[in-house]
C-alpha cells in the first residue's frame, strides 16, 4: 500500500517537472527558483528552467612535487606555471562532467649522493607538459546540504577526479655527465613523450566556487597529477646500468623509490555560465525547491465558490450542473437536478399516485 502511494505521488512528479508561469523565490527559500503553482508542463528541452553548460578558463602555479627531482628543494621554491581551459556540462545538480585541455611548466632540482653528486653539482630540470583529460565533477555543498539551511547559497565546495593523456618534453642539465661539452662529447639530457596510449595520466582534487552573478562564478582550484611516468620530471627512466653499483652513470632515476613522478598545481579560475535561465543547475538546491513548494501551498488561501449560478428551483442541486432548472417544489430528485419517477411511467413521483406501479398520466400514475 505503501509503495503504492509513493509511487501515486512520484508519478505526476516525473512527467510533470517544472512550473510553467514566472518563477520567483522566496526569503524563507532564497535558493528555489519556483512558485509552486499547480500550472505545470511536460518536461522536455524547451520547458528546463536550469542552465547547465559552462565554459572555464584558469591559472596559476604548477610544482614537481613528488618525483627524484623536486620544484621545492633546499628549502627553496622553483615556481612554474599552468593553465587551463574547459567545457563543463552539470547532468545532476551534485554531479558534472569536463573536458579539460592544461598546459603547464615545472622546473626542479636534485643532487646526486657522495662524489657523483659533488662532480654534477646541483642537476636543474625542466619539464613543458600538455594535457586533455575528461574529468567529474562531485559539488559537496550540495550533496551534504542541511535541509534545514535557508541561507543563500553563494559558496560550494567541489571535488575533481579524472583521467587523460598527455604529452611533454624534458630538459635536465648538471656540471658532469649531462652538460654542453665537447670533450668528451656530452649534451643536456633531453626526452620527449607523445600524447599516445602510453601517456595516460590521473589527477585528483578539490576547488571551491563562489557564485558571483547567473553569469559567471570564480574558483579557486588545486589540482594533484599522477603521471604514472617516472621520465615526467626529466631525471629519465631507470636502465640496468642504474641497477649496477659499478656503473658510472648518474643515477637521478635512483634519488627516489617512487616511480611515478607527480606534480601539483594551484589555480584560480572563472566559470561563464551558458543559457537564458535564472539559475545553473550547480547551484540548485532540490530539498528547499521542495520545501518551498509546501510554504507556497500552505500560505495560500484558496476561496472555492460554491453554487456560483445559484439554485432557482431550490431543489439542492446547483444551476452549474442541475439538467432539470425548474423541478417542482417538494419533488425528490436525482444528482442532476431531475424529479425522480421510479416506475418510469412519466408521472413523476411528486404526483404518482401509484409509485411503484405504472400507469396513464390521466389516471394519476395508477393503473386503470
Amino acid at each position: 500500500m505503501k509503495l503504492g502511494l509513493l509511487l501515486l505521488a512520484a508519478l505526476p512528479i516525473a512527467t510533470y517537472a517544472q512550473d510553467s508561469i514566472a518563477v520567483s523565490s522566496y526569503d524563507e527559500y532564497p535558493n528555489t527558483f519556483s512558485s509552486g503553482s499547480a500550472n505545470v508542463q511536460p518536461f522536455n528541452n524547451k520547458a528546463r528552467k536550469f542552465n547547465d553548460w559552462s565554459i572555464s578558463v584558469g591559472g596559476g602555479a604548477a610544482f614537481m612535487a613528488h618525483a627524484d627531482l623536486r620544484s621545492i628543494y633546499d628549502k627553496k621554491v622553483n615556481w612554474g606555471y599552468n593553465s587551463y581551459v574547459s567545457i563543463d556540462k552539470q547532468i545532476t545538480h551534485v554531479v558534472g562532467v569536463s573536458l579539460i585541455y592544461q598546459r603547464g611548466e615545472t622546473t626542479q632540482k636534485a643532487q646526486l649522493d657522495g662524489a657523483a653528486g659533488i662532480a654534477a653539482g646541483v642537476a636543474e630540470a625542466n619539464t613543458k607538459f600538455n594535457q586533455i583529460a575528461l574529468m567529474g565533477d562531485v559539488n559537496f555543498s550540495n550533496l551534504l546540504r542541511r535541509v534545514d539551511n535557508l541561507s543563500p547559497y553563494r559558496w560550494a565546495f567541489h571535488g575533481y577526479a579524472g583521467i587523460g593523456l598527455m604529452s611533454y618534453n624534458t630538459s635536465l642539465h648538471d656540471n658532469n655527465e649531462f652538460r654542453w661539452n665537447t670533450t668528451p662529447d656530452r649534451i643536456p639530457l633531453f626526452i620527449k613523450q607523445k600524447m599516445d596510449i602510453n601517456s595516460i595520466y590521473y589527477q585528483m582534487g578539490i576547488g571551491l566556487k563562489y557564485n558571483v552573478s547567473k553569469l559567471i562564478d570564480i574558483e579557486a582550484r588545486t589540482m594533484y597529477i599522477i603521471s604514472g611516468d617516472d621520465e615526467f620530471d626529466g631525471g629519465g627512466n631507470a636502465g640496468p646500468a642504474d641497477y649496477d653499483p659499478a656503473s658510472k652513470v648518474s643515477k637521478y632515476n635512483m634519488i627516489s623509490k617512487r616511480r611515478s613522478d607527480n606534480a601539483w598545481t594551484v589555480n584560480l579560475g572563472v566559470s561563464f555560465k551558458l543559457g537564458k535561465h535564472l539559475t545553473h543547475l550547480a547551484w540548485h538546491d532540490p530539498l528547499q525547491e521542495t520545501y518551498a513548494r509546501i510554504h507556497t501551498l500552505e500560505n495560500t488561501n484558496v476561496d472555492f465558490v460554491v453554487c456560483e449560478k445559484g439554485d432557482q428551483d431550490n431543489d439542492g442541486v446547483c444551476d452549474d450542473w442541475d439538467r432539470q432548472l425548474d423541478t417542482p417544489a417538494g419533488a425528490r430528485v436525482d444528482g442532476a437536478g431531475v424529479a425522480l419517477d421510479m416506475d418510469l411511467d412519466g408521472v413523476i413521483d411528486l404526483y404518482d399516485k401509484c409509485v411503484t406501479v405504472p400507469g396513464p398520466v390521466e389516471n394519476a400514475g395508477c393503473p386503470k
